[in-house]
């Protein structure tokens, strides 16, 4: 996607990407005052699925920083727009 600054992908900044597990939980907050995790995927399906993804990204010439699945981690960023982005596929 181009999304950045003048249209251009992380791929055309030769930007790094972050890929973390923690992103692909699934969390309906439709009902109740909790997240339920039904629609998540099993460990056993979800981690080959990041793992794919990463070496994918990897294949394509990206530099791909991973976490270490299923495990509580801290991750800081910076938002520099306008916009957030949730991409549903």
């Amino acid at each position: 996607m181009r999304i950045l600054e003048n249209e251009q992908s992380a791929s055309d900044l030769n930007a790094p990407v972050l890929v973390a597990s923690q992103f692909t939980l699934m969390a309906d907050t439709r009902r109740g005052r909790r997240p339920s995790w039904s629609a998540a995927a099993p460990r056993p399906v979800a981690e080959p699925l990041v793992e794919a993804f990463s070496g994918a990204l990897r294949e394509l010439g990206a530099t791909v920083e991973t976490g270490v699945f299923g495990e509580h981690m801290e991750i800081s960023l910076v938002n520099d727009g306008p916009v957030t982005l949730l991409i549903d596929v």
